[in-house]
């Protein structure tokens, strides 16, 4: 009966996780016309998982990581809540491909813009802790133009993957602020 228990809550969870996600999508006037380091062979997905508790966090509050402080972890996500509803507002203009409350993952599927039909564009967000820190969201952005009637990979300006980071953490300080009932 425990594990059945255990097996349901977690059920729930995660369904309670995804469900609130989705509610919160709505329009971003955030220009979809923007480049930055990254593509197809990007590696920073391999920094998850690393430190602070890994990619799931159960476990006693002796060795749980929502402990310490940072504030926005929730009981139900296993990364900060704040960059994750931050980021998941940031990136509402693409499409959502995966989201991944636990392991802090958000992968949108390619976006055309209307004023640019011959490239089309895509981002993966990871968010690396539970603390809401500038360095707990890294954002990869992908661009590929039409050529010969094949989608190819195009160079990204470097800085748009940081614009799009500071983006997600105005959001997060933003919705941190007005939960704690300053804004």
């Amino acid at each position: 009966m425990g594990h059945k228990r255990v097996t349901d809550f977690l059920l729930l969870a995660l369904v309670s996780a995804v469900l609130a996600a989705c509610g919160y999508a709505k329009p971003n006037p955030t220009d979809p016309r923007f480049s930055g380091p990254g593509g197809p062979g990007d590696r920073s997905f391999e920094t998850l998982g690393g430190g602070d508790g890994g990619l799931f966090t159960f476990g006693n509050s002796k060795t749980r990581t929502d402990d310490r402080g940072g504030g926005g972890g929730g009981g139900g996500i296993g990364v900060n809540a704040f960059l994750w509803r931050g980021a998941l507002d940031t990136l509402s203009f693409l499409p959502l491909s995966s989201a991944d409350p636990f392991g802090g993952v958000i992968i949108t599927d390619w976006y055309t813009p209307a004023d640019a039909q011959g490239e089309r564009f895509k981002a993966t967000a990871y968010i690396l802790g539970r603390d809401l820190r500038s360095d707990g969201i890294r954002v990869s952005v992908f661009r590929q133009v039409s050529h010969g009637g094949r989608w190819v990979d195009a160079p990204v300006s470097p800085t748009t993957s940081a614009e799009i980071e500071n983006k997600v953490l105005d959001r997060a300080r933003k919705l941190r602020e007005q939960s704690s009932g300053r804004g």
